[in-house]
């Protein structure tokens, strides 16, 4: 009887996709309204309508396939993600300086935006079956050579704001499958100085006075390779050495492979960030600037920011209904139908508005996390736990830009903003996540 009535109903969590349905109405709704001054918002409404059916067919498919045939055909799906990725440097096209866009007759496709969904299976299939030995080190970093070439193939475009969203994702699926709080701790302390060293050079830049300081002087240089660069290297190494030498002479119990590793983790950073620093664009570096000092160019750089945040702000509480914004629609706010959609929606629908969204979107990742807890097997729960840490991640980017709580990055904003691309992968990441609802129980 139980299985006759649980095959019967709940094959699908109704609350996806209508949270789902209703972000992407009221992000229709802000797109179509920022975009009725642009000169080609006939071929954006165009595009926009497209993708619709589109991303519904991708959702439908997703649900009913059932999701363990991509544990059975990772390699596959892994070697696809990488090879689109590898084939937008040969035969995509430009633009803004990055190189991340398959152009098409009717519209383009951004390939990152699936392959991400790729790397969530293959990384997803690799912590299934490492199980209790995810605890080692070794598991921690397997997961991290997995995404290592995703990593570098977006950095060639250069596309960072995909790495941004991305590299968090891969250390909440580490994390969701008990890899070792110390060993994500080793792994976002690389990241930390790869990010630290790159904000550190810009500071200085921004503050040219400081540079007078010899010692701030000698670290400015450090930008670019030299004999600096191996001063730097010898001096952390040195450093590392008088620290354990130290600790022996104090009979701690620290061992020599913490400095090791310490000394390892700075060194490697500061490599990452230099190639971090040096292949930034010219717009990705002003949005840097922008985020650390937003009024050091308000006619420039920082113009979009500070435009965003008086949109949202003139809306007040009921906002200026929709069709009616004056700082969107007249073309005030910049990017405003894909990075400062919320700045739309703000002005148009007021707090209210903007809260009902935050609501959506908190509904719908609460529910993606129960669907993980739900899961019949391992590989589901972590789909489920990858495809929930991603929209998690482009929602505190998207909210904490607005805030200043994080730089422009050009991140959409998922179901609300204006993109094809991330319209389809995102349905058809709710749609993986369905699939595994709806076989939750083992007879299903």
């Amino acid at each position: 009887m139980l299985s006759k009535v649980s095959l019967k109903k709940g094959r699908m969590d109704w609350v996806i996709p209508a949270s789902a349905a209703a972000l992407l109405f009221i992000g229709t709704l802000a797109v179509f309204s920022s975009v009725g001054v642009l000169p080609n918002y006939e071929r954006i409404i165009r595009t926009h309508l497209i993708a619709m059916p589109i991303a519904l067919i991708f959702f439908s498919v997703a649900w009913s396939l059932n999701y363990q045939v991509y544990q059975d055909q990772w390699k596959f799906v892994y070697g696809l993600s990488l090879a689109v990725l590898a084939g937008v440097l040969l035969f995509g096209v430009a633009d803004k300086g990055a190189k991340s866009w398959y152009r098409l007759p009717f519209f383009s496709v951004q390939p990152s935006e699936l392959a991400r969904i790729g790397l969530i299976v293959a990384l997803a299939n690799y912590l299934d079956r490492r199980g209790g030995r995810i605890r080692e080190f070794g598991g921690s970093l397997g997961a991290m050579l997995i995404a290592l070439p995703f990593f570098l193939l977006l950095m060639k475009q250069p596309d960072f704001s995909a790495i941004l969203t991305t590299f968090p994702v891969v250390l909440a699926m580490i994390f969701c499958a008990g890899g070792g709080v110390s060993h994500i701790a080793i792994i976002l302390g690389y990241a930390a100085v790869s990010a630290l060293f790159p904000i550190l050079w810009t500071l200085l830049s921004l503050n040219p006075e400081l540079v007078r300081n010899p010692l701030l002087d000698f670290f400015h240089g450090l930008s670019s390779f030299g004999w600096d660069t191996l001063i730097f290297v010898a001096g952390v190494a040195v450093l590392a050495w008088a620290a354990w030498f130290l600790s022996v002479k104090l009979y701690s119990n620290i061992s020599g492979v913490f400095f090791t590793g310490a000394a390892l983790v700075i060194i490697l950073g500061f490599f990452s960030g230099m190639m971090v620093k040096n292949q930034m664009k010219e717009y990705q570096q002003k949005r840097l600037e922008v985020f650390l000092s937003p009024e050091s160019d308000p006619r420039g750089a920082g113009y979009n920011v500070i435009q965003a945040r008086i949109a949202m702000g003139s809306g007040g509480v009921l906002g200026k209904g929709v069709f009616s914004g004056t700082q969107s629609r007249l073309g005030f706010v910049p990017e405003r139908h894909t990075d400062f959609i919320l700045a739309v929606i703000g002005e148009e629908m007021g707090f209210i508005g903007t809260g009902f969204v935050m609501t959506l979107y908190l509904m719908l990742l609460y529910r993606l996390r129960c669907v993980a807890q739900l899961a019949r097997d391992r590989f589901g729960y972590l789909l489920c736990c990858g495809i929930f840490s991603l929209y998690l991640v482009y929602f505190l980017i998207n909210f904490g830009m607005l805030l200043g709580f994080a730089p422009v990055a050009g991140v959409p904003l998922p179901l609300l903003s204006y993109g094809g691309s991330n319209m389809v992968a995102t349905f058809f990441a709710l749609g993986v996540a369905e699939s595994v609802y709806s076989r939750r129980y083992a007879f299903v």
